[in-house]
């Protein structure tokens, strides 16, 4: 018998444990741990197929983003330069699908023509452009045409000194002494800022459309009594900043008048000036040398500016009935009154049928 250290057999060596059986119990042990490895063996391996190929699924987006990981956004900056390498545009369309969208709409249709329309040349065709002849110069005289002005064959311009566009006339600070000739269709006349001195009663002659007459800060002085009232149209006078001592007549259309600034008195305004006027809405007077409030004022007034002229007193019938407590005038809702010398507060029995008291002094 060995009486040396007890040997290990190679089967349990690696498991550190003595063994002391003889030998051919040893190698049958170690056959058992043999077979008991090479199946824990199958098993690891059995064990980690799936999971290797899970990871190398994880793994595989990596291969990807390696091309982002060296990407400074901080200090990226995109230029016209590298542009095309970052931004790929070339399968841009196939991403959207632009087939829900609406279809095209063709542009290129025309409107029909309008009358004024009709007679211009068509500037598409090889005709020839008519040629224009020179303004007649047998009148001595006369005014050059203004710019961009229509020009009739022998005959004097339409349109004067002044740009005339559809029913509008614009002669505005123009240098005219006079109102100068108009087109029939006229209906809107702007002469302001000029040298008019005078109205004739022939200035408006046919022109029965006219509705608009801006005649502001010219120096007219005086009017004829035929100049605005034989206008079946006019609604509209602008006189403001002249120097007309008496008020023009005026036709039964007129809804506004403004002739402020001016010099008119009480002895400009004729009695009864504005009695038949039932569609005047509008009278604005301030600003000229009214001693007292015209009157009778018509039912359609609504607005009445007054102030700043010499009025020291109003009569009881100046905007209501004395003989009928019970009317109310509810369209006259504006009247001015300040600037004047008068006490408004010694005059109660003058506002008891409007809406609201006039606006002045009442202290």
């Amino acid at each position: 018998m060995r009486t040396g250290p007890l040997a290990l057999c190679p089967a349990t060596r690696a498991a550190a444990q003595p063994c002391s059986d003889p030998p051919l119990r040893c190698r049958h042990r170690m056959g058992n741990l043999a077979r008991l490895g090479i199946t824990s063996l199958l098993l690891v391996v059995a064990w980690a197929a799936p999971a290797e190929e899970q990871m190398r699924k994880v793994e595989e987006p990596k291969d990807d983003l390696a091309l982002y990981e060296n990407l400074d956004l901080d200090n990226y900056d995109l230029t016209l330069d590298n542009y095309g390498e970052i931004v790929d545009l070339s399968n841009y369309e196939e991403l959207y699908d632009y087939s829900d969208l609406a279809p095209k709409i063709e542009v290129g249709t025309l409107a029909p023509p309008t009358k004024a329309q009709e007679g211009l040349p068509n500037l598409g065709t090889t005709a020839e452009m008519p040629k224009l002849q020179p303004p007649s110069t047998s009148a001595a005289g006369s005014s050059p045409p203004g710019l961009l002005e229509p020009v009739t064959a022998g005959g004097p311009p339409s349109c004067p000194r002044c740009l005339c566009l559809g029913t509008s006339a614009y002669c505005d600070d123009a240098g005219l002494e006079r109102i100068p000739p108009l087109p029939p269709q006229t209906a809107y006349l702007y002469a302001r800022f000029n040298r008019i001195g005078q109205i004739r009663a022939g200035d408006f002659a046919g022109l029965k459309k006219l509705k608009h007459i801006d005649l502001t800060s010219n120096s007219i002085s005086r009017a004829d009594a035929d100049a605005f009232r034989l206008l079946p149209s006019l609604q509209e006078l602008i006189l403001p900043g002249n120097r007309l001592t008496a008020l023009p007549e005026l036709p039964r259309s007129i809804v506004r008048l403004d002739a402020r600034l001016n010099r008119i008195s009480s002895a400009g305004v004729r009695p009864d000036a504005f009695r038949d006027l039932t569609q005047l809405q509008f009278l604005y007077l301030s600003d000229n040398e009214l001693d007292y409030i015209p009157s009778p004022l018509p039912q359609s007034l609504r607005s009445l500016h007054l102030q700043n002229n010499n009025i020291q007193t109003v009569h009881e019938d100046t905007f209501c009935d004395s003989q009928d407590h019970s009317h109310v005038r509810r369209a006259l809702e504006d009247i001015r009154l300040d600037g004047n010398p008068i006490n408004l507060s010694l005059f109660p029995d003058a506002y008891f049928c409007l809406p609201r008291l006039p606006t002045g002094r009442f202290h």
